[in-house]
């Protein structure tokens, strides 16, 4: 499911979970367990990627169907610990993007510092609101902290996914490699960043991301209920089937968040 590795001193965490390494509550616990577990020993840096040809094609909305909302309930608590975790890791993080990263799995990658995707056809994207569920304050916070105001906005409000030449044009990614050349080059990507005393990393770290941290710890809570409500709606439901039918065909089995 989560694959953690060393490669010359750069902590490497591999999803590998099904076709396209969706979220499900599974996943997304197992990925937030081990963040916490990298709070007590946290790595020099780390590089976050996928296996196969997708990093996170993000919720697997067919589960979300499936579960109700004791599923929903479970899923947005352990979202809510990724993207808290990563809005506060004081340690470099390179997303290393193998193939498409949409919704959750780009969210992931703008808790980021510095991103970078396999050249080809993989798509980046928060497509969110054309699902037509709430977003999370945390997940939200760690795109907006990624981007200038109205790119962000273009993001969010028309939700729509780029193929990775445009996405570096945009900005949304730092550099486009060689498939068999991205791994390498995160983790040298990763040793630049681990190279600055980690004092000072951290330092300026929390400041880029203050705003962002301080609106997560007042904004959260009293939006809790109003995102749980949200997911849990019958015409939340019957967006995410219509989103589902529209985009992959009512058999299609590939989820996006």
């Amino acid at each position: 499911m989560i694959r953690c590795t060393e490669r010359d001193g750069i902590r490497v965490l591999r999803f590998e979970h099904g076709k396209v390494n969706a979220f499900d509550v599974e996943l997304t616990e197992a990925f937030a367990a081990e963040l916490a577990r990298l709070e007590a020993e946290p790595p020099a840096a780390l590089v976050i990627t996928g296996a196969g040809r997708a990093f996170s094609a993000g919720v697997d909305l067919h589960r979300v169907l499936a579960g109700g909302s004791a599923y929903t309930d479970r899923l947005l608590r352990g979202l809510d610990a990724v993207f808290d975790r990563l809005l506060a890791a004081p340690y470099p993080l390179v997303a290393a993007l193998n193939g498409h990263a949409i919704a959750g799995g780009f969210v992931v990658a703008c808790g980021c510092d510095h991103r970078m995707m396999a050249a080809g056809r993989g798509r980046v994207g928060v497509p969110e609101l054309a699902v037509g569920v709430p977003w999370p304050t945390a997940a939200l916070e760690l795109v907006r902290q990624a981007f200038a105001p109205q790119v962000v906005q273009e993001l969010v409000y028309f939700g729509r996914t780029f193929e990775a030449a445009e996405a570096l044009e945009r900005g949304l990614v730092d550099a486009l490699v060689p498939r068999d050349a991205l791994l390498d080059r995160a983790c040298a990507a990763a040793r630049r960043l681990a190279a600055i005393p980690a004092a000072a990393f951290r330092s300026a770290k929390a400041q880029l991301r203050s705003a962002a941290v301080e609106r997560v710890r007042t904004l959260g809570p009293a939006r809790a209920e109003e995102v749980r409500r949200g997911w849990a709606a019958p015409e939340t439901a019957a967006a995410i089937r219509a989103y589902l039918d529209a985009t992959l065909g009512a058999s299609g089995s590939r989820p996006a968040r």
